[in-house]
């Protein structure tokens, strides 16, 4: 998969996606992403790429051009015209489910915004989908695109060291993850839960399950109502004093 993010800042977003497991993945071949730098597209001598919005206000706003021109050079060297996203707090905030269906496409670029935003006239000319990453307002979309590019690529085979990994995580089946412990046994009089020292496998999958479930019900209760649930599951969420209204009929 390829990912290209048009940007202001491309050197703060190779810190970032160069690191950790992304940046595996990146060396290992699985994933190939590019920073693009907007103003070397700008046709101005101070590279400027924002001027003041028509009807007045506060702030610059990106200029049309620069990103299009951006675009369409993106679009030249790949051969293809990539899935353009446009990270806004306008957008449908991202989901998991979201991430899967993005990590199934070959080529995707990701615009980040600055100032007060972009010309409307190249969001509709040029951008397929807006993404945000939650109800709040940052300063540039570079962070948020970062986000994004995370959460893609670990969906993609190979990112990980085991599927287990990715499908166990919170989110991938609609519920939280279940708490997890490490070594050792006791922590300052806190012990581990028995079950996870039993050796037991199908004991500890219920277990694990069953935190799942009581985590999702105390933390994102409105998840239980488009989980996939068992009458097991449900019957345990009722005996355990959860609200039946929050649970999926």
């Amino acid at each position: 998969m390829r990912i290209d993010i048009m940007t202001l800042f491309p050197d703060m977003c190779r810190a970032v996606y160069s690191e950790s497991i992304v940046g595996r993945a990146i060396q290992k071949g699985v994933l190939t992403v590019e920073s693009v730098n907007i103003r070397d597209f700008s046709d101005n001598k101070h590279r400027n790429v924002d001027d003041t919005p028509y009807g007045g206000g506060e702030g610059m706003l990106m200029t049309a051009e620069p990103i299009y021109r951006c675009f369409m050079d993106i679009c030249q060297k790949s051969g293809e015209r990539p899935y353009l996203i446009y990270m806004s707090p306008k957008g449908r905030v991202l989901t998991q489910q979201r991430a899967k269906e993005l990590a199934a496409l070959p080529h995707i670029t990701v615009l980040c915004g600055h100032y007060e935003g972009v010309d409307q006239r190249v969001l509709d000319a040029l951008v397929d989908e807006e993404i945000s990453i939650g109800d709040y307002v940052l300063t540039g979309g570079e962070l948020p695109a970062l986000v994004l590019t995370d959460c893609v690529a670990r969906m993609l085979d190979g990112t990980l060291s085991s599927e287990a990994g990715r499908v166990q995580e919170s989110h991938y089946d609609g519920l939280l993850e279940y708490p997890q412990y490490t070594k050792p046994a006791i922590w300052r009089e806190r012990a581990v839960p028995e079950v996870l020292l039993s050796g037991h496998h199908q004991k500890i999958e219920q277990w694990r399950r069953e935190q799942s479930l009581l985590e999702t019900a105390a933390k994102r209760p409105e998840l239980l109502a488009h989980a996939e649930l068992s009458k097991r599951e449900l019957e345990f969420l009722i005996k355990n004093g959860k609200h039946k209204e929050i649970i999926k009929k």
